[in-house]
């Protein structure tokens, strides 16, 4: 079930949203009430969670107009304004259901549960693959009547699978419809969910296979034999009886906060603080005889937020005192000494509520994520191999198991199917060479990645190894780590990349058949059957792979493809021709004018999504060497100027803003000097890590030399940007790195904001500007960022 969470108060949507995560819905939110229209416009959900205080546009004007035009998604009100006038202008408006804050997270639920049966007709969908059957209503797995005991995140993956039974999802396409942009799992943890529920499924008496591998490509549902044309889900329909709720104002009960709402309470509490100080400054004026009616009315918007907001975090005395702020400032006009003492009494309550040190509860691990990671088969008869290649799995996260010879390779495949095998081809035991294994492990339906690893010299073996379709081949001897990193590199390979193709063509017909044949597969695609609009679209969606026609009125594509190429930031962009044309003079303007590959009409298409697949593939790898800077992760300076030069070009169209910052390690040259530079590189690693976790995949992340690094943020504030790395400095100042004497230190780092179009129009003038401002953080004291 998908829910839209319309609040303008960001912490209390976030925990929120953690609550409802937790119940397995799906969660997006909306901080205004335009912006949430904006997705109801382009998006279906189940159930709107709709605050009535919100800009731009008002809980009770959004209900008006969603039923205006024939909207029934139920619409759940929630708000600090516990009056019978509020209530019944909610509503009247065509709301469903009003909930007054603080209110009990139980008690939500239940009105939830009771608005989704209401609005599903009293009939819950239960989703059916063969034996094994989900209920959405309870979130309960059951496989030919036994119960499943799933993780959330597993019971994710079932209702994403068997939602879109005729899908094959890559491991990239389920981090990003699974895991939140805070998470940033790797893809072994989809590998691992993805062992836990086979080995659960196959318990209960599914086939071993019941998630399907597709070599190369991701997993799928196993089709059912006896329906496999079809393979459509069937829906179970099941009564039930929905229960009416009364309304009214709750107690919520005092208990400590959970580990999931804590981080949330402290990336917000500034922010919360902030409002406390706007009532600080109305006591300031009220002393002073000052207070005018425009601060008053700030500081009682500021009270009911806090009322409203607290409770999300159960802060419940936080809560009472800003319910009582908030009636003294709407009944008062005038205030006498002993009012005006009584309230700074409050208001200095509440901010020492604040600033009350968390207790955190005992996190329920059942629902953490699982972090195991792939299986590593090494079949070598070399014991000496699998003791060094140990240590470097296990700090990558990878299971090892070892078989020294042939036989026993193919007893442990049988008892646990590894995600890769590292291969010797000679055994001195035994007269089965690995070759043998090899040609066995390429007539599976869905064969197992091998990394050959041998002493043989033979060229012969090479060609032998290459026809077997072994993905890559090592020679003896190579160190640990190196070998290692081939290894990781192969399970990368394992999934395709989950990746955005722009496909420009005439006809409309042919453009639905690529969608069906491609969108399978998880590409992301944008189709567009107007040439003239191609630059345009082709800057906004920044495609990984651009699919051309030959033949298209006014504008053809041998012209588009130029114009590509002509252009430096699009001229390394993959271009496939499509064409019924295959003479010879046709086939060379395609590769005169840049194309990469050329695929004829009528389209064959498993040849189509091969070679698709392929120049990914291919791509993936050359972006990752000449783009990424190979210490932290992040962008490296050439791609990121691009980046940002496209953003800003964007920004000057779209009339948005982008904030653009520099940080500069503080004293990074004696860190280096004191602890070695092999600790200078750990803390440059580990801060790219905490960037990457930081910001969204949409920003630019980039390390532009040294200890210097360079952040775009399209459409936010220069304000927000700041925020959002006071976040990363924060943590940073927490972490202590270990020298190779083990010593510990510590480090900070200060950094300069400023904003497009306000403070420069062009990466140059914007570098220049933000230069100026990290000189001025350091010579005040580093340890912090400053804005311009």
């Amino acid at each position: 079930m998908k829910i839209l969470i319309v609040e303008d108060d960001e912490g209390t949507a976030e925990a929120l949203q953690q609550a409802l995560a937790a119940q397995q819905y799906l969660i997006e939110i909306a901080t205004d009430g335009q912006a949430g229209w904006n997705l109801v416009e382009t998006f279906d959900y189940d159930l709107i969670l709709l605050d009535v205080r919100l800009p731009k546009l008002n809980g009770i004007q959004f209900c008006q107009q969603l039923r205006h035009k024939g909207d029934r998604t139920p619409v759940l009100l929630v708000t600090a304004q516990d009056s019978s006038t509020n209530k019944v202008a909610g509503l009247d408006a065509g709301a469903d259901d009003y909930i007054v804050k603080p209110y009990d997270i139980d008690e939500l639920f239940a009105r939830i549960r009771a608005l989704l049966r209401r609005g599903g007709s009293s009939v819950a969908p239960i989703l059916q693959w063969g034996s094994l059957c989900l209920d959405p209503s309870n979130c309960t797995v059951t496989y030919d009547g036994q119960l499943l005991h799933c993780t959330a995140r597993e019971y994710k993956l079932l209702e994403l699978f068997l939602r879109n039974t005729r899908r094959i999802f890559s491991q990239s396409a389920l981090l990003d419809r699974l895991w939140s942009l805070e998470e940033y799992p790797t893809e072994n943890t989809v590998r691992a969910h993805i062992k836990s529920l086979r080995q659960k499924l196959k318990k209960a008496g599914a086939a071993a296979d019941f998630i399907e591998t597709v070599y190369g490509l991701g997993y799928r549902l196993q089709a059912r034999e006896s329906d496999s044309q079809t393979q459509e889900r069937t829906e179970i329909q099941r009564r039930g009886k929905a229960s009416g709720l009364s309304t009214g104002q709750n107690n919520i009960p005092q208990t400590p906060m959970p580990s999931d709402l804590t981080t949330i309470w402290m990336r917000n509490k500034e922010k919360y603080r902030q409002r406390v100080a706007v009532l600080e400054q109305a006591i300031t004026a009220l002393r002073e005889g000052s207070l005018q009616a425009e601060l008053q009315q700030a500081a009682q918007r500021e009270a009911h937020t806090l009322k409203g907001s607290l409770g999300s975090f159960r802060l419940v005395e936080g809560v009472r005192l800003a319910r009582e702020i908030e009636t003294l400032l709407q009944t008062e006009s005038e205030f006498n000494p002993d009012q005006i003492e009584h309230l700074s009494r409050l208001v200095e309550a509440l901010r020492q509520e604040l600033e009350k040190p968390i207790v955190a509860d005992n996190v329920d691990t059942s629902r953490r994520s699982i972090q195991q990671g792939a299986r590593l088969l090494i079949v070598d008869d070399d014991a000496e191999l699998e003791l060094t290649l140990r240590p470097e799995a296990a700090a990558c996260g990878i299971q090892v198991e070892s078989a020294c010879d042939v036989a026993q390779a193919r007893d442990a495949i049988a008892r646990a199917r590894p995600d890769v095998i590292l291969l010797d081809l000679s055994f001195s035991g035994s007269a089965e060479s690995g070759l043998t294994l090899l040609a066995e492990l390429a007539e599976v339906r869905s064969p197992i990645p091998v990394l050959v690893f041998t002493g043989v010299e033979q060229f012969g073996d090479r060609i032998e190894v290459a026809r077997l379709g072994a993905r890559g081949f090592l020679q003896k001897p190579l160190p640990p780590a190196r070998v290692m990193q081939e290894i990781i590199q192969v399970l990368d390979q394992s999934s395709p990349p989950d990746a955005k193709l722009l496909i420009v063509d005439d006809d409309s017909q042919l453009l639905e058949f690529l969608h069906g044949l491609l969108e399978p597969w998880g590409l992301r695609l944008t189709l567009l059957d107007n040439p003239s609009e191609f630059w345009e679209t082709l800057e906004q969606t920044a495609p990984d792979l651009l699919i051309l026609d030959v033949e298209m009125p006014d504008i053809n594509g041998i012209d588009l493809c130029q114009v590509v190429r002509n252009d430096p930031n699009w001229s390394d962009l993959p271009i496939l021709f499509l064409s019924a044309h295959t003479d010879a003079d046709t086939i060379y303007q395609v590769f005169s004018a840049g194309a990469d590959d050329f695929v004829n009409k009528p389209i064959a298409g498993p040849e189509l999504v091969a070679r698709i697949l392929n120049r990914l593939d291919r791509t993936r790898i050359l972006r990752k060497l000449a783009e990424t800077d190979g210490l932290t992760g992040v962008t490296n300076r050439r791609k990121s100027i691009q980046e940002l030069s496209r953003l800003l070009r964007l920004a000057e169209r779209q009339n948005q803003c982008l904030c653009f910052m520099i940080l500069d390690l503080d004293h990074f040259r004696q860190i280096n000097e004191q602890y070695g530079h092999d600790s200078g590189d750990r803390v440059l690693s580990r801060l790219g890590e905490l960037l990457k976790q930081n910001f969204r995949s949409e920003d630019v992340v980039a390390r532009w030399g040294g200890e210097e690094f360079v952040l775009g943020l399209y459409g936010i504030p220069k304000e927000d940007g700041a925020k959002r790395l006071t976040v990363v400095l924060e943590t940073l100042r927490q972490e202590q790195f270990v020298s190779f004497n083990g010593t510990l230190f510590q480090v900070t780092f200060s950094a300069g904001v400023v904003q497009y179009p306000q403070q420069g129009v062009d990466v140059q003038t914007l570098y220049n500007a933000v230069d100026r401002i990290l000189y001025q953080a350091k010579s005040a004291g580093r340890n912090q960022i400053l804005l311009g």
